[in-house]
């Protein structure tokens, strides 16, 4: 009888454990890319890592501060958790890296750290799909009175460099021109747009309908050229796409 006692009680011992060690893992794998947390539990550190091609997408949202000063801030935090939840919905179809989201941004990264997911095309797809659901939720909005957002995007292709920094609260990020030039795409577009810059726009220009906007002045960076996407080319078909 000691004997099965003894057993039971290590055997709800080691459950509880591998319960813990899994819900440890569950949490890692949603702060840090399943390779880098590989990485991280085997040596103890992640190195940084360059890429030669990526694509990074950028969204914010028109008129936050206003807004945020006319509702509480669990109506605005409600409604950014909505909208960003749809974000990471969409993203993870096209295999797209979630960075990070500051106040009412949002950004995230086709191409890393597997560089075979996440191309330029899929980054375009997923930022028109992020649109789309913003028209539908502000008609839902609308319907019913309540206030609304209305949303820029902009995506740039280049390289950048991806890791860890610090000891504590450990955070994914990159750096580099790269992630600079996609935030003026961003800022430099218009509210229901998708802007896109020269490099992404000659790798997709085939997938999407897009109208150049010529050269566009952007702040530190001097005039770039943007497009604006419209729609996806009917003519494309979806093996071609995964090729962009």
């Amino acid at each position: 009888v000691f004997a099965l006692l003894f057993l039971a009680v290590v055997w709800k011992q080691r459950n509880s454990i591998n319960l813990e060690r899994k819900r440890s893992e569950d949490l890692l794998l949603n702060i840090l890319p399943k390779e880098v947390a590989g990485e991280l539990k085997e040596k103890g550190s992640a190195a940084a890592k360059s890429y030669d091609r990526c694509t990074v997408l950028f969204t914010d949202f028109k008129g936050f501060t206003q807004l945020s000063e006319r509702v509480t801030p669990e109506v605005l935090v409600e409604e950014l958790n909505h909208c960003f939840k749809a974000f990471d919905a969409i993203i993870d179809q096209y295999g797209i890296e979630k960075i990070k989201t500051i106040g009412d941004a949002y950004m995230a990264v086709g191409g890393l750290p597997d560089p075979h997911r996440g191309a330029p095309a899929d980054v375009v797809k997923a930022a028109l799909e992020m649109q789309e659901f913003m028209k539908g939720y502000k008609e839902e909005c609308l319907a019913k009175g309540k206030p609304f957002f209305e949303m820029r995007a902009g995506i740039h292709t280049g390289p950048v460099v991806a890791g860890i920094v610090g000891l504590r609260k450990f955070q994914y990020d990159i750096w580099g021109d790269t992630v600079n030039t996609a935030s003026r795409m961003e800022s430099s577009g218009e509210v229901g747009k998708v802007n896109i810059s020269e490099s992404t726009y000659a790798l997709v220009h085939t997938a999407f309908h897009c109208i150049s906007r010529g050269k566009i002045q952007a702040k530190g960076k001097g005039e770039i050229d943007m497009y604006f996407v419209e729609e996806r080319n009917p003519e494309t078909k979806e093996s071609e796409l995964q090729q962009v």
